[in-house]
């Protein structure tokens, strides 16, 4: 299995994801301000893995921190890691996670803070993986037998701490013995699907064909596709998804040919708090991102460019999105909420 984040006794170690598919290199990230960074500058990426970085991030800056002003320091640590990323409300999740757990234990002595913090950021990461491996289960029925799965960005193992949430449901059906192959959008402009997606199916020897973004409509057309299924970044009370820009046109293409879409999102990705996906904030890159591939320009000098990151899915889309503890489906308002109670 791909190891997307470790914590070592060197720091926060992980895979450096704009180096794929061309080089696979290790970053080592040695405090909460080069954790913050890798997540600004999508070294990692993929809602899961940033909440497990911002867990790390947050034990590794309390580890760091002179034990006489943490609470203080906390609050810098957390509001730097808070502010890297606006759209993955995991990263809120993994932060605010931490700091309860800081406030149940800030009466003891320093190092147990610290041995504690660390422990529940390794156990965020194993959470995780076992997470995904449950939403595999829970989703591997419904991918149909001898057809194709169309993905976009990359909801696998190197967005989150492994297995995946979409391209866990994948494998999870091709373990149950599915028949299934996939087509992976280029997902422009950060090519996630080109360099992240097809390299980490490859790796698992998982046949994987891509197609650039505008093919999708071709494709769900022609009737090969079985069904679509893509990750989130955050999902609102009534079931509107924000997930990488162009998700929102997959979808609305889904539904014109009669395609199921689902989406596969941990628990921790709900924020019942807003009512719809109207609410959710969507976070602007910056140019260079779409007037330049690889360093190289492609756009005149002086183009005006937007480069909205994510999208939001509208839930007369979604088929049904799911979790760890099951799927729901519409009325997405009674069903998510019935399933965030579940007890673990």
């Amino acid at each position: 299995m791909i190891e997307t984040i470790q914590w070592t006794d060197q720091g926060v170690v992980m895979i450096d994801q704009t180096r794929l598919p061309a080089e696979e290199t290790y970053v080592t990230c040695r405090n909460y301000r080069e954790v913050a960074d890798a997540i600004r500058t999508m070294i990692i990426r993929g809602a899961p893995a940033i909440g497990v970085a911002a867990a790390m991030g947050v034990a590794i800056g309390v580890a760091q921190a002179d034990p006489a002003d943490l609470d203080g320091q906390l609050a810098v640590i957390s509001k730097e890691l808070a502010g890297t990323r606006p759209t993955a409300v995991n990263l809120f999740w993994a932060i605010d996670r931490m700091n309860r757990v800081y406030s149940e234990i800030k009466h003891l002595p320093f190092e147990e803070i610290r041995e504690r913090l660390i422990a529940e950021a390794k156990l965020v990461r194993v959470e995780d993986i076992q997470i995904n491996m449950a939403m595999g289960r829970h989703g591997a029925s419904l991918v149909p037998d001898g057809k194709t799965v169309l993905t976009h960005c990359n909801a696998g193992a190197l967005a989150t701490a492994g297995y995946g949430t979409a391209l866990g449901v994948i494998r999870a059906a091709i373990e149950s013995g599915k028949n299934i192959d996939v087509y992976a959008d280029e997902t422009r402009p950060f090519l996630q699907g080109a360099r992240l997606t097809v390299w980490e199916l490859q790796h698992d020897g998982i046949r994987a064909t891509l197609i650039t973004d505008n093919m999708a409509g071709h494709f769900l057309r022609a009737g090969q596709i079985g069904c679509v299924v893509v990750g989130a970044d955050r999902i609102a009370a009534n079931g509107d998804v924000a997930n990488k820009i162009g998700t929102y046109s997959v979808a609305v293409l889904a539904k014109e040919n009669n395609i199921p879409f689902y989406v596969a999102a941990p628990i921790s990705t709900l924020d019942l708090t807003l009512s719809s996906g109207e609410f959710i904030p969507i976070e602007e890159r910056g140019g260079a991102e779409v007037t330049h591939v690889f360093g190289v320009r492609v756009a005149p000098e002086g183009t005006e460019v937007r480069n909205p990151a994510f999208d939001v899915t509208p839930n007369r889309y979604v088929t049904a999105i799911i979790t760890e503890k099951g799927v729901a489906r519409a009325p997405f308002n009674e069903s998510l909420r019935q399933l965030a109670e579940l007890k673990k």
